[in-house]
């Protein structure tokens, strides 16, 4: 034989599952529309605390302030159109979650080994696949169907074996998912198979 062997995954085959775009966090300062967005808020070498939603900014007084409310508070709000408080956050402490443009290298190859961060600002780690994961119960997950990413879903169970014989998580949107708590309504849920699933 002369040559190199073809390598067979050079593109991916039909049965591989797309990986899903990543999330960006970018500061708020950078961003017009804001309502509904999924931020984490904090200060630089301190911490952060993400599951928050904002609303439009605020001035008061010449400085510019960002609503944000507990993620299921938001929903609530929005579900039951209800007010709720939501404490003003000064603009430069809070970051927005956006969707990149195409899934990065690190989306693809994934990481590996230790990774370490600046804490400058928070960070996102690349879509995990559901089947590399110990824990999915609660989790952010995105449904890759085809070209469509469905996002705002929550896994409801771990792994399971199908009807068809799939392995398979179940999930539900994050409204269900939240009304859950606040209503005790009990959701309803879609099977999806863990090749098609990511943690987000």
């Amino acid at each position: 034989m002369t040559g190199p062997v073809p390598d067979p995954f050079s593109e991916q085959p039909d049965w591989a599952p797309r990986t899903p775009k990543s999330i960006e966090v970018v500061p708020a300062t950078d961003r017009v529309d804001l309502r509904g967005k999924r931020v984490s808020i904090g200060l630089p070498g301190l911490g952060w605390r993400s599951d928050l939603r904002a609303d439009e900014r605020v001035v008061q007084s010449s400085r510019t302030y960002v609503p944000v409310i507990p993620e299921h508070e938001w929903y609530r709000a929005e579900s039951e159109q209800i007010e709720v408080f939501a404490p003003l956050v000064p603009v430069e402490r809070v970051w927005v979650e956006t969707v990149s443009a195409a899934p990065t290298v690190a989306d693809i190859f994934g990481d590996s080994g230790i990774r370490l961060v600046s804490l400058d600002a928070p960070t996102h780690h690349a879509p995990t696949p559901v089947f590399e994961a110990d824990s999915v119960v609660g989790r952010r997950v995105v449904h890759v169907d085809g070209s469509t990413e469905n996002r705002d879903l929550r896994a409801v169970t771990e792994s399971y074996s199908g009807t068809d014989g799939d392995i398979c998580v179940r999930v539900t949107p994050e409204l269900e998912w939240y009304r859950w708590a606040w209503r005790g309504q009990p959701p309803n849920t879609l099977e999806v198979p863990v090749h098609l699933l990511w943690i987000e």
